[in-house]
């Protein structure tokens, strides 16, 4: 995957560029694992490129071989030392799950443990076919007790229990049948898949996508009464605010909406 150019002594870089904020993991030295420093950037850059009105999304992808191991154990996220700060590894989840604007992971390579928890609280996941995947905490005596929260609701019971009990090795291509993922793509054209994605982001309403994160949601909370009720008010609301006169207008004037831009 392409990065930002940046000094090595950065754990995770960010950069915008073709309507996203782009941010990597960029300690390949130890497969990007999750440190201190490495869960502390990440918190920070998803706040900066919700606050960049030039990103409609976020894509959170790797440097290296590897996407992300899991947890460094040698400066596990969360544990401080000499009073430095250090972001708890489920508020950097929470913030990608809160995050209002779309959060795509773009698997570059293998994803281990809780660096499996980057692709549960991701909202889209683009995989290169053939890395590997694992929740292998089993195999150190350990659970994967946080990041279920996050896999569980995209695998099921059924898949999540043997993953965890097992630790056994899958690739994209599986982790895409099993729900994990959206689409497993070869390697080199993991960009390309991943640009797809954010090209078709852009098309919507700005507004609109920021919802649309909210509803889906929301809708899996709701019993159906009270759901189809709460829906007919968000519903309206949307019909007739000024973006949706704008882009309901476009269709029937034949043209682009006012948030596409000309290079679209």
């Amino acid at each position: 995957m392409p990065s930002p150019s940046a000094s090595p002594t950065d754990a995770a870089l960010y950069d915008v560029r073709r309507g996203a904020a782009w941010i990597t993991l960029n300690r390949p030295d130890n497969r990007n694992a999750l440190s201190v420093d490495l869960v502390n950037a990440m918190y920070d850059h998803l706040q900066t490129a919700n606050d960049d009105p030039a990103a409609r999304c976020i894509v959170i992808t790797g440097t290296g071989p590897a996407f992300c191991a899991g947890a460094d154990l040698k400066r596990p996220p969360g544990q401080a030392t000499d009073g430095e700060r250090a972001v708890p590894y489920p508020d950097l989840l929470k913030r990608i799950i809160d995050s209002p604007k779309p959060v795509i992971a773009a698997v570059n390579g293998a994803a281990f443990a809780g660096g499996l928890g980057l692709v549960g609280a991701a909202d889209i996941v683009i995989t290169a076919a053939d890395v590997a995947y694992s929740f292998s905490e089993v195999r150190i005596g350990v659970i994967p007790a946080i990041i279920a929260m996050v896999c569980v609701p995209k695998l099921g019971t059924h898949h999540a229990t043997r993953l965890f009990v097992t630790g056994e090795r899958f690739d994209g291509e599986r982790a895409v049948q099993m729900g994990l993922a959206h689409r497993a793509v070869p390697g080199e054209k993991l960009a390309e898949a991943v640009q797809e994605e954010i090209d078709m982001i852009a098309l919507g309403g700005p507004i609109a996508v920021v919802e649309c994160k909210k509803l889906a949601r929301r809708a899996a909370q709701l019993p159906l009464e009270e759901g189809l009720a709460e829906m007919a008010v968000w519903s309206r609301r949307m019909f007739t605010s000024a973006e949706g006169a704008e882009g309901m207008a476009a269709f029937r004037e034949k043209r682009k909406p006012s948030w596409v831009t000309d290079s679209r």
